[in-house]
């Protein structure tokens, strides 16, 4: 059960923020900072005071399930909200303990999402083109806005890779359980014996990196750039639209081709180098602080098998958590996938807990 002090705290918290913006007396400087701290807390108030209101709320109705005078239709409702209040109860905890957590630094940034076909031919590419559907779904109910970055489609109408980037509101701290190995099984149109194939496909989802999180130096780039479809070298003919940045000190390369507009292709390019880097650098320290890793499931090891979509059983396994949903449709639909993403939280949770033991 979580202290109820902490969950007055945010309301506390929540309370002189509101307050203080609509005062007018308030630091230009702190004004942007503060207002993301309170549209943050905002986002959980409502919970914490129906947590709040939980012992007052039950005790009401405990009282008219023990009045003797009380109709029975009055006591079948009554029971009827004492069961509902309970079951609410729980998700408000469980919604409250996600937002306790100890932040990562790189929670509240925005996330770049690359997905590529793995084993398993042109049905991974199909599984690839899926994997990127269920996310356009998730963003769409979240209201979140997906733009696509660079897409590499197969010859079967799926997708080699596909890049893109999500805005809003703590979008790496969501989606950063998705890295890893997703695996599916199934039996592909092509298949005329009825056999189960397994395919795969990796995603990488990185904190997108501002100009102020890590500094690139124009001397430390090499930029090529080449006719849009095919590879190519240095060049000065300003027809060439495709962009080639490598980041010398760490080998990161990134091309770039789907704009006609060279200097688009280029932004692009920099934006995914410049978070490639970052994250590169990120799991340089979580190496470093070993028993970290210990106290984290969305570490983002890409070479982990994280997930498998088994089609013929209708069900979707994190191997994480151990949790199975015999609901696929509805998860690769968008419509259940914040109830596995929820049970990751709560392990990672559990997991920094028992680690401050």
């Amino acid at each position: 059960m979580l202290p109820l002090q902490k969950v007055k705290e945010i309301i506390s918290k929540y309370d002189g923020l509101e307050k203080e913006l609509s005062s007018g007396n308030i630091d230009t400087k702190k004004f942007a900072n503060k207002s993301k701290e309170y549209a943050n807390l905002g986002s959980i108030i409502a919970t914490a005071k129906e947590y709040i209101n939980f012992d007052k709320e039950k005790k009401d109705l405990e009282q008219i399930l023990q009045d003797q005078s009380s109709d029975k239709e009055i006591i079948e409702m009554a029971q009827k909200d004492l069961d509902d209040l309970i079951r609410k109860r729980k998700n408000n905890e469980n919604q409250l303990k996600i937002f306790l957590l100890p932040k990562d630094e790189d929670d509240n940034k925005n996330a770049i999402v690359e997905i590529r076909a793995g084993t398993g031919g042109l049905e991974a590419s199909l599984f690839c083109s899926d994997l990127f559907k269920m996310y356009e779904k998730v963003c769409s109910k979240k209201k979140w806005e997906l733009e696509i970055i660079n897409i590499s489609k197969s010859d079967a109408g799926g997708f080699k890779e596909v890049i893109f980037s999500v805005n809003g509101n703590d979008i790496y701290s969501y989606l950063k359980y998705e890295s890893g190995v997703h695996r599916v099984q199934r039996i592909p149109e092509t298949e005329t014996q009825g056999r189960v194939h397994t395919s795969a496909a990796t995603v990488a989802v990185l904190p997108e990196a501002e100009e102020v999180d890590i500094q690139i130096k124009e001397s430390d780039l090499r930029i090529d750039v080449f006719r849009a479809g095919g590879p190519g070298g240095q060049s000065v003919n300003t027809t060439d639209s495709a962009v080639r940045i490598t980041h010398l000190p760490s080998g990161v390369v990134v091309s770039q081709q789907d704009e006609k507009s060279q200097h688009k292709n280029k932004a692009k390019a920099l934006k995914i180098l410049r978070s490639r880097v970052y994250e590169s650098e990120k799991r340089k320290k979580d190496l470093e602080r070993s028993s970290n890793r210990r106290s984290q499931i969305g570490t983002g090891d890409r070479s982990e098998r994280i997930r498998t979509y088994n089609f013929p059983q209708g069900r979707v396994t994190d191997h994480r958590i151990n949790l199975t949903l015999h609901k696929l449709d509805e998860f690769l639909s968008g419509e259940i996938h914040e109830e596995m993403n929820q049970q990751l939280r709560l392990k990672e949770q559990d997991l920094k807990l028992e680690n401050l033991k």
